[in-house]
């Protein structure tokens, strides 16, 4: 481990990243939360830290008439991957209601946050849209089921990646708002009762099994994706647009937001 030197926790270690961000960057960052695997509740023992945070500038920063940068890549190695974006940009993504931004807002494990986000959440909740989500979830579904679910040994860590969003689409369908972000919440409001014990069983094998490792094709979970891809791909096909054209408030907490600094 790279940080093996460090005395502290991660949050610990995350928290100081963060300052260092602030410091060098001259932004203030105004949400940090983790994001992925550990997120999720499907976290390998060697996974990373997958830090994703919301961050303002100051208002001259926006004022000016060259080509802005939207996001910071901060750090990438084999224990962090720390990346943020924007406000502008965050903003931005949820007038389009970017399903990964709506994760980011509700992850189970946040860094840091402050009471400006806490306003800038309560605004995003106008802008879900789930036809856009759905789409989003389908597509993630679909992509990952095609590309690593098809032989006869799996990563049991794809069965989740493709598991977990058609259980935000059945969410979604049911609530008609963000799903949550923990893989367990889905499974237990969304998963058919006979399908439990097999994704339990997967937890447990995941959570002793490096990325790597590899494990029999779970054929009754096939079945079920399978049914589930098709029965989607027809739903949001015929669902209607419901995304909001309105940028006002979104506008507002942007110029209250860029003061803070």
């Amino acid at each position: 481990m790279k940080y093996k030197d460090f005395e502290g926790t991660i949050q610990d270690l995350i928290e100081q990243k963060l300052r260092e961000i602030e410091g060098k960057e001259h932004v203030k960052v105004l949400h940090a939360v983790e994001s992925g695997s550990r997120a999720w509740g499907f976290a390998s023992p060697d996974s990373d830290y997958d830090v994703r945070f919301i961050y303002v500038r100051p208002m001259d920063y926006y004022l000016g008439l060259e080509e802005k940068q939207d996001f910071i890549n901060w750090e990438l190695d084999e224990t962090l991957d720390i990346n943020g974006w924007d406000l502008s940009k965050a903003l931005q993504h949820f007038h389009r209601s970017n399903a990964t931004l709506y994760e980011w807002s509700n992850s189970p494990i946040v860094y840091r946050t402050t009471p400006e986000w806490t306003g800038i959440k309560a605004v995003s909740q106008h802008y879900f849209s789930c036809k856009a989500s759905m789409y989003h979830y389908y597509g993630t579904a679909k992509k990952n089921y095609s590309q690593y679910l098809m032989d006869d040994m799996v990563k049991y860590k794809k069965y989740f990646y493709v598991l977990r969003p058609l259980l935000a689409c059945r969410w979604i369908e049911d609530r008609k708002c963000p799903p949550p972000v923990l893989f367990s919440a889905l499974a237990e409001a969304e998963l058919e009762a006979g399908l439990k014990t097999a994704a339990q069983r997967l937890l447990e094998a995941k959570a002793r099994m490096k990325e790597t490792e590899r494990g029999p094709r779970m054929e009754v979970l096939n079945d079920y994706i399978r049914r589930s891809l098709s029965e989607y791909q027809e739903k949001i096909a015929n669902m209607p647009d419901d995304r909001n054209p309105d940028w006002t408030e979104l506008n507002r907490v942007f110029r209250e937001n860029v003061n803070l600094i």
